[in-house]
């Protein structure tokens, strides 16, 4: 039509037109993506799970209609009790954003749980059925528990009230035993680390035979200590046989599974570890009564045989055959007499033993203090003569190009080129002149 100018229409719908670049128009729907989902929790299956040389964690949240990618950056893996698994049902929290150089969006992961189960408990039961595949729970691998021990290690917090149960109920029964601690934190961070040292520990001492893993009730994340790989490990590589005490008898922890015994409290530890000594003497005085019954009843039946057979020719013969086992009755009698005395010659010679062994480690290391300060005499008579101790007072040592020292000014030529050796690096001189 005429009258209408067609060009300025295109140059002004030009000038409105709003045109972005490729990385303002990524930034832009990453800004929107995580105003929008800032804070979200996603439910999906995990798959495609990979953990990068950084310790991040890459995977797949999908379900029947859509998948989504996912990280979980290393501070946040690190705090994951449980070992994510392909094809398992997960809750992821956390929030959207986009990987800019791909144009991709993914969920950037705070936390991961599983759906259905509880973080803690999916955890425990993958580190049950490991341990229980490598045959740690089998009861033919679990050591006895000594009759008597003298010496008992425990391993618990000092300030716990499981450890003054343990040391009411020791004294109750039998106030003679040895108890050696170990103080450790049995609950928060690091606790699980300080329980294996005190079960290593305690497992190298020599004069402990027994060793007592305690700790009150509370709930499982209190508990968690005791469900940590590393104090299994240590359960079973102790020397000694390890009673696991930790909780109420509803609680069950990996330790209970791995011990070599599981007492329901620390006060029945205590009671199982240690008969009392009404305990003993009833024993006694039952086997003694069970002794005397056995006795008096094999006794009549002798009494009635010998009677019958009084008569008889093999009487004389059955005589002899009594008299010579009486002899051996009593010469085992003897020895078992001499045996006891053995028993305490034994021990007074331990106890020497230990006495001179503290002696010596006195007087060796005495004598190792003795050669250290030689030591450092001789040092510092060595420091003293060193050539660099000279350059560190600011002199220099002037070298020919071949190494040799320069101790005349006739050994340089004019225009010759010199090395000097300083106490911190070296110079490159020429001799300008000579005097």
């Amino acid at each position: 039509m005429e009258g209408i100018d067609y060009t300025a229409r295109v140059r002004n719908t030009e000038f409105q037109r709003k045109i972005y670049s490729v990385s303002e128009l990524s930034f832009e729907i990453r800004e929107m993506l995580e105003r929008r989902f800032i804070d979200i929790w996603v439910e999906g299956e995990l798959s495609n799970c990979k953990t990068s040389t950084a310790g991040h964690l890459y995977f797949t949240l999908k379900d029947d209609r859509a998948q989504l990618p996912a990280v979980c950056f290393r501070n946040a893996a690190r705090l994951l009790r449980f070992r994510p698994e392909n094809g398992k049902l997960f809750r992821a929290r956390g929030r959207v954003s986009t990987y800019e150089g791909r144009g991709e969006y993914q969920l950037i992961v705070e936390v991961l749980e599983p759906a259905g189960l509880g973080a803690l408990q999916l955890a425990f039961e993958q580190l049950k059925e490991k341990l229980e595949k490598e045959g740690l729970f089998r009861p033919e691998r679990k050591r006895p528990i000594p009759a008597f021990p003298r010496k008992i290690g425990i391993v618990t917090s000092p300030k716990s009230a499981a450890l003054r149960d343990v040391l009411t109920v020791l004294k109750r029964r039998h106030n003679a035993v040895s108890v050696l601690i170990f103080p450790a934190e049995v609950q928060g961070e690091g606790a699980s680390l300080q329980v294996m040292e005190g079960i290593d520990y305690l497992s190298r001492s020599t004069d402990v035979d027994v060793i007592v893993v305690a700790r009150g009730g509370g709930s499982m994340e209190d508990l968690w200590p005791f469900n940590e790989e590393r104090v299994a490990r240590a359960i079973v590589r102790s020397r000694k046989p390890v009673i696991s005490a930790v909780g109420h008898e509803v609680d069950f922890t990996i330790c209970d599974f791995v011990a070599d015994l599981r007492a329901p409290t620390p006060s029945a530890a205590a009671e199982i570890v240690i008969k009392s000594k009404a305990e003993l003497v009833e024993r006694v005085e039952q086997l003694q009564g069970r002794l005397a019954s056995i006795m008096k009843y094999r006794l009549n039946g002798l009494q009635k045989f010998l009677a019958s057979k009084a008569g008889s020719r093999g009487f004389v013969v059955a005589e002899a055959r009594i008299r010579r086992m009486v002899q051996r009755v009593d010469d085992l009698a003897f020895r078992l007499e001499q045996f006891a005395r053995a028993g305490a010659f034994i021990r007074t010679r331990a106890h020497r033993i230990e006495m001179c062994e503290q002696r010596l480690s006195g007087a060796v290391q005495q004598r190792l203090r003795k050669w250290h300060q030689a030591f450092a005499r001789i040092a510092h008579t060595l420091d003293a003569l060193s050539p660099l101790a000279v350059l560190e007072r600011g002199y220099a040592i002037c070298l020919l190009q071949d190494g040799r020292v320069v101790r005349s000014a006739d050994a340089v030529e004019v225009d010759q080129t010199v090395k000097v050796k300083l106490h911190q690096g070296s110079l490159s001189a020429r001799v300008t002149a000579k005097e």
